[in-house]
């Protein structure tokens, strides 16, 4: 990584060290000695500068010089110490950035999975409410039919009380029949005793008359035997409608009783889970609401590094200018 500012004792340094070594300190050799940073421009101004001053130097006391590689020991000594400490703080930011930024991202993906919780709940609510409501519409259905079919059987039990009154109508005009023939009868034997002889052709008359009114007899004794078989495929009905209505009645019933158990059964289980949703949002929105305050605290922390951060920065670049206004009053007493 390149660094943010070359100084004239750092190539110095790098100068002397090649000398040292017995190598030339040229141009491209200062550059690589330094690490491969600075610009080729200022590493050749400040060699000039120094080839400069060691030339109006060379009868300067020693204690001068001694000075100056005290000066530009410490001054390197300072700039590692800070480069360091600047180094350890950037490295501690990013990873504080970091970790802020995975808990971030967990935080919201259990937000997004409280929120598929949620919507995962909110339409099992919409099911079992939609499966409530179509339990009530087939129970009035069943209610419905079960007042048809009463109706039905109350308007049999009508049809059937008419043919029954139909039928007593029809027997009593059979008994007045059969009891004035009956009459005619002795009559006719009575006056067939007296008047036998004198009235045979008003006999015959009346045999002809029994004939005719033996036949209506028979005619309403069939009448009253077509109304009897009437009566009894009446009955019969009427007991099939009523066996009918009473298995009807009873399958009702049970239907009832299943479809209350089943709504029951619904509304417990739809309260069950609206109480567990609402548990669940609530354990939900605390634990959002803990993180949030974990997040304010470590942001708050990272405020405070983030400063930390800068004052040291302030620090460091006061320091260089320290560094360049005593290397400046160095040079100023070398001159001197």
């Amino acid at each position: 990584m390149a660094r943010s500012g070359l100084y004239q004792s750092d190539v110095k340094r790098a100068r002397d060290a090649l000398v040292a070594r017995g190598q030339n300190p040229s141009l491209d050799a200062v550059r690589v000695e330094l690490g491969n940073t600075g610009s080729k421009t200022t590493i050749h101004k400040y060699l000039r500068e120094l080839e400069a001053e060691e030339g109006a130097v060379t009868q300067a006391a020693s204690l001068s010089d001694e000075l100056q590689a005290i000066v530009a020991s410490l001054a390197g000594r300072l700039q590692g110490e800070a480069d360091t400490r600047i180094a350890a703080m950037q490295a501690e930011c990013t990873a504080q950035i970091q970790r802020q930024a995975a808990v971030a991202q967990e935080l919201d993906a259990q937000l997004a999975a409280a929120c598929e919780r949620e919507n995962g709940l909110e339409q099992q609510l919409a099911k079992a409410r939609q499966l409530l409501a179509d339990t009530i519409e087939e129970l009035q259905r069943e209610k419905i039919a079960r007042h048809t079919a009463e109706q039905l059987a109350r308007g049999l039990q009508e049809r059937l009380a008419e043919n029954e009154e139909h039928r007593k109508s029809l027997e009593s005009k059979h008994v007045n029949a059969r009891d004035a023939l009956e009459h005619f009868r002795q009559a006719a034997r009575e006056q067939r005793d007296q008047e036998q002889r004198r009235h045979e052709h008003q006999v015959q008359q009346l045999q002809v008359e029994s004939r005719q009114l033996q036949q209506q007899l028979t005619s309403r004794q069939e009448e009253i035997t077509r109304l009897n078989q009437d009566g009894a495929r009446l009955v019969s009905d009427l007991l099939h409608a009523k066996q009918a209505l009473g298995e009807a009645k009873q399958a009702a019933a049970r239907r009832e009783i299943e479809w209350n158990q089943r709504i029951a059964d619904v509304q417990q289980q739809t309260v069950a889970k609206l109480e567990l949703q609402q548990r669940l949002f609530t354990e939900t929105r605390l634990e959002l609401a803990g993180h949030v305050r974990e997040i304010q605290l470590q942001q708050k922390e990272l405020a405070a590094l983030q400063g930390r951060h800068a004052q040291l920065m302030e620090e460091k670049i006061t320091w260089r200018h320290e560094r360049a206004q005593m290397e400046e009053m160095l040079r100023q007493r070398e001159s001197e």
